[in-house]
């Protein structure tokens, strides 16, 4: 390493956080809040189109969530190698270049003419999309007090969920209105207007220290990552979490659209508005965490999504929109919780820990998101819903587990 960068190095280490308030400290968080939001639009936007590519290539409905996991299982496979890259050249740079790439893929996809096509795109889209969700976690991690971090994590979930939202309810909106290209397009044009003001607000990182890129070295932390009981369970819990809340609004379009409900795409598409419960679930998680300890708040959200998804078994309508935004609460609170805890429990390399956290979290919605289509083809929503509750069992015994490892210095 050159002298110039040495001096580079001491001086990012000895900068200060942004304290909690301070106009910084906003445009690091507003920043980071819209990126999540622009990732989930064009990531899961694409979810409530399921039905109506199945309808239009003849496809079953499993087959037709591969629009969903053809994207998300390549992003999960270059997070680890996006936040090494990261490591070396930088983390606002690669967040930004990201974006746009990811956004140039999604108006690509949109003009896709066949079912082909749209996937490789969608495949594309997934590998360049990677660098902003692998980096954002740790970019704050970096830059933000410590004590205010998990309020701040809960406002870039809470971007995630306003920006899965809004992305699949205008697609489902536009799509019943003028079909699959039309909502691909409005996807398209919402992630370029998002990417426009990331790339205005963003700050510059002030304590990120370049570290050369060495397989030793990635290895070595890798492994003590991996044998930290604290940081496995979460990776192990971000897994489960994230392949049981896909699958729910993978196929609930499905459930809603057929008897009893016999929904039309828009109606439907109104179910996607109750993210905005996840919004709320996630910035209140993150200042209880703060306040009341990560492993008290964790496992009381993972419990709550069980009698969740025992409500969407009714056949009242009400009934299942009620369960739907319980899970949904329940969901952004605890990966909120467990995201903030993955960045406060990393000592080092703190870019690779939130790396395998979101990985494990991206493969669980396409391994689990797609698997569980044998489920419903089995046995309908009865099956995807024991699935789901079976995976949240496992869930709720990691997060009583985690209640007893041993904190780590100023950790919670």
């Amino acid at each position: 390493m050159s002298t110039a960068t040495c001096a580079a190095s001491a001086a990012n280490l000895s900068a200060q956080p942004h304290a909690s308030g301070s106009s910084a400290w906003w445009r690091a968080t507003w920043a980071a809040a819209i990126g999540g939001f622009a990732t989930f639009a064009l990531l899961y936007g694409a979810q409530p189109l399921m039905p109506l590519l199945a309808a239009h290539y003849g496809l079953s409905p499993a087959a037709a969530s591969g629009v969903l996991s053809v994207a998300t299982l390549p992003m999960a496979l270059m997070l680890i190698p996006a936040s090494l890259l990261a490591e070396r050249f930088g983390r606002t740079r690669m967040m930004v270049a990201s974006l746009a790439g990811g956004v140039l893929l999604s108006w690509l996809a949109a003009f896709s003419d066949s079912y082909g096509w749209l996937l490789l795109w969608r495949g594309l889209f997934g590998v360049v999309m990677a660098g902003l969700p692998a980096l954002a976690l740790s970019y704050l991690s970096e830059e933000l007090d410590a004590g205010s971090l998990g309020r701040a994590v809960g406002l870039y979930i809470a971007g995630n969920a306003l920006g899965g939202m809004s992305g699949r309810y205008l697609a489902a909106v536009v799509a019943d209105a003028g079909g699959v290209q039309q909502g691909l397009l409005a996807l398209a044009a919402l992630g370029t207007l998002t990417a426009v003001g990331f790339w205005k607000l963003l700050p510059e990182s002030r304590r990120f220290v370049a570290r050369p890129l060495s397989l030793a070295g990635v290895l070595a932390d890798s492994r003590q990552h991996w044998r930290d009981p604290g940081l496995a369970r979460l990776f192990v819990l971000g897994f489960m979490l994230m392949g049981g809340f896909v699958s729910l609004y993978n196929y609930l379009g499905f459930r809603l659209q057929a008897a009893p409900f016999s929904l039309s795409q828009s109606s439907i598409g109104l179910i996607f508005l109750l993210y905005v419960v996840g919004m709320a679930a996630s910035t209140i998680a993150g200042r209880l965490a703060d306040r009341l300890g990560r492993r008290e708040v964790l496992w009381k959200m993972v419990a709550l999504m069980l009698p969740a998804i025992a409500l969407t078994l009714a056949n009242s309508l009400w009934l299942v929109v009620l369960g739907v935004g319980l899970f949904t609460f329940g969901f952004f609170a605890a990966h909120a919780v467990a995201a903030s805890w993955v960045g406060r429990r990393a000592s080092h390399a703190r870019g690779l820990a939130s790396a395998f956290y979101l990985t494990s979290y991206y493969v669980g919605s396409a391994l689990i998101g797609s698997g569980s289509g044998l489920m419903w083809r089995l046995d309908g929503w009865l099956g995807v819903a024991g699935l789901i509750a079976a995976l949240l069992g496992l869930c709720l015994w990691l997060t009583w587990q985690l209640r007893r490892v041993e904190p780590l210095p100023q950790t919670v």
